[in-house]
């Protein structure tokens, strides 16, 4: 797991669930997600059942969840599923309504390809719905290059690309790469911070 477990963006902030959460809490937000929500996420299952068996088999199967937590309540979560044979880690995300336009796709992102990183994972699969037009834009924004196929978007992430040459490639786009450096920087800091202050202790 990567060394910072929390990171705040208001209202709520963002950590990686434990195995023992990941039922209840990746249920209920899956659950609580709109027909629209649900059909862009599991591209048309839509029924109750189908999504308590899923989250209780990401439950069990390493699947690990980077979650938006507001109150104690998922709003949303970023999800990176295990690699099967031969197959790619495959990552997915949703957000509820009430969580959305307020940043929360991209830091969800960020962190999860963070724990990939951490895995030792080189590439990264991404699906979507080929109306999901948010979920699109926010791969493509990660470096994902999608093709559309059987009514659906698919593509890959690769993560070999470093941190740094993320941060240049926002250089032409001046106010969005002041955010990026603040909140490297703000990271940095708080990783600093709490390996002085747990020598101090």
């Amino acid at each position: 797991m990567v060394l910072e477990k929390t990171v705040r963006t208001a209202p709520g902030y963002v950590r990686t669930l434990s195995q023992l959460e990941e039922l209840p809490l990746l249920r209920d937000h899956l659950l609580r997600l709109d027909a629209e929500s649900r059909h862009d996420r599991f591209n048309g299952f839509l029924d109750d059942s189908f999504i308590e068996r899923y989250a209780a088999r990401c439950a069990e199967d390493g699947t690990v969840i980077v979650a938006y937590i507001v109150d104690g309540v998922v709003r949303g979560a970023a999800e990176l599923h295990p690699p099967e044979d031969d197959s790619l880690p495959e990552v997915a995300f949703s957000v509820e309504a009430s969580a959305r336009r307020q940043g929360v796709g991209t830091v969800l992102f960020r962190r999860l390809i963070a724990e990939a990183r951490w895995k030792g994972y080189k590439r990264l699969r991404i699906t979507t719905g080929a109306e999901n037009h948010a979920m699109r834009a926010l791969a493509r924004k990660f470096g994902a290059h999608l093709a559309f196929r059987h009514g659906e978007s698919t593509g890959t992430i690769d993560l070999a690309k470093t941190p740094e040459a993320e941060l240049a490639d926002l250089a032409a786009a001046p106010f969005t790469a002041g955010r990026a450096l603040l909140s490297f920087n703000s990271t940095c800091w708080k990783l600093i911070s709490s390996m002085y202050g747990n020598r101090a202790a």
